[in-house]
């Protein structure tokens, strides 16, 4: 084999996509790796306007690319991090990944005439799905295991260390930029007697139910946490007492008529309620939770299925 069966040879059987492109854009060459995957043949890429070829292309940034590389004889690169795909191309691993297009690095080359301009330049194409399906398999499970430990197994409220850290910096925020805070601690009425009642079973689907119906009245900036038990709290940001009362009040009406069924059986629950707001004297979070909670068992003592303004 020749030096010129054997450049041949190389670059329609490596294992890249290859396709040369002239200073209009227009194809003048593809690899085999290119046919195959982009479903061409050369009959209908060579000659072709590149962009016409494959109009998925991002027209105006790609044509950037190409022509720094014209201009100033420099590669240019594209990794699938920046995007995921340049060309639709079918990948071969429909089984490991959900992707349905190949994830690529692509690599753009000047090639030079005998007079040292840029006359064409080669697009090299690396299939790199394997790389990408892992990288994604990997941050899933970082992200998952994130949520997992911000989270509160049970209820998929937030644990009570992520809720205590939101507090930290709620509170923080709060005080540099004189703003209202609101802190909500709630706990259910008579838990101990739902669960000898109703067993275990039925009193985590009391929890769940109660968690899942409060996070559904709140705005996306207050954040609910599971503090204990059957205990929960509520920070509140830019809300004054006034408006967290409201909003406290709103919340036991809803719990108090809302139907949970567990084994044929409906079960109503209550709820006590104690409020904060923010004062200037208080030098942490803590001094809320500790007023909020003097607030909630004054509801416990008046009576249960109330709300109560802590008023220093």
């Amino acid at each position: 084999m020749n030096i010129t069966d054997l450049k041949s040879f190389v670059f329609e059987h490596i294992n890249s996509g290859v396709i040369v492109v002239d200073p209009e854009y227009k194809v003048i060459l593809i690899n085999n790796f290119f046919k195959i995957h982009a479903s061409l043949s050369r009959r209908e890429a060579c000659g072709t306007n590149l962009f016409d070829l494959f109009n998925e292309l991002p027209v105006n940034w790609l044509k950037r690319k190409l022509q720094s590389v014209f201009l100033l004889n420099t590669p240019a690169f594209s990794s699938w991090e920046q995007r995921q795909y340049l060309f639709k191309m079918s990948h071969t691993r429909p089984i490991t990944t959900e992707n349905e297009f190949m994830a690529q690095d692509v690599t753009m080359l000047p090639i030079v005439n005998d007079q040292g301009q840029v006359c064409k330049v080669c697009i090299i194409i690396e299939d790199v799905t394997d790389v990408c399906y892992y990288q994604q398999q990997l941050s899933n499970a970082m992200a998952k295991l994130e949520k997992s430990n911000q989270t509160d197994g049970l209820t998929q409220v937030a644990n009570r260390r992520f809720w205590e850290e939101r507090c930290v910096v709620e509170f923080d925020t709060a005080r540099r930029h004189q703003q209202p805070l609101s802190m909500i601690l709630f706990d259910l009425d008579k838990f101990k007697t739902i669960n000898d009642t109703y067993g275990h079973r039925g009193g985590d689907l009391v929890l769940v139910e109660v968690a899942q119906k409060v996070k559904s009245l709140l705005r996306s900036a207050d954040v609910l946490g599971r503090y204990g038990g059957e205990e929960f709290g509520i920070i509140c940001p830019h809300t004054d007492g006034e408006g967290a009362y409201d909003l406290a009040e709103r919340i036991r009406k809803e719990i108090q008529m809302h139907k949970i069924v567990f084994e044929k059986q409906t079960i109503f629950a209550s709820i006590s309620i104690g409020v904060i707001e923010i004062q200037d004297h208080y030098k942490s979070y803590e001094d809320m939770i500790g007023r909020a909670d003097m607030a909630l068992y004054q509801s416990k003592r008046e009576g249960r299925n109330r709300v109560t303004l802590y008023k220093a």
